[in-house]
């Protein structure tokens, strides 16, 4: 998920063209409960600077949320600081992965958690 359509835009077609299935989504309440009804998602790609309600939370929801807990989560951000990408693994991201986004470590990393 990313507040922003123009990135969710532009990753979908990139990940969809290496034959990935994409659901997307813009604030982390909708995400979360996207991942409630829908049990065939694989991966979350979660930004962590959103409106409302940031990734960080989001992400602590999911892992206190019995049903969604197990879904791996990939933290994206613009911030790059060695303390965010900690603070994402903190908060129950299994990889970190900063923007702009090198798709090829983005790639590897959802391959990791597959």
């Amino acid at each position: 998920m990313d507040d922003d359509p123009r990135n969710i835009f532009a990753l979908k077609l990139t990940l969809k063209s290496r034959g990935y299935q994409i659901e997307s989504c813009t604030m982390a309440r909708e995400a979360i409960q996207m991942l409630q009804k829908d049990n065939a998602i694989d991966v979350v790609l979660m930004d962590m600077m959103m409106p409302e309600m940031d990734g960080y939370e989001a992400i602590r929801i999911i892992r206190n949320t019995p049903s969604i807990s197990r879904i791996p989560v990939i933290a994206v951000t613009a911030q790059a600081m060695p303390e965010d990408r900690q603070k994402s693994l903190d908060a129950g991201a299994q990889d970190y992965v900063s923007k702009p986004i090198d798709i090829d470590q983005l790639i590897n990393a959802i391959e990791k958690l597959s």
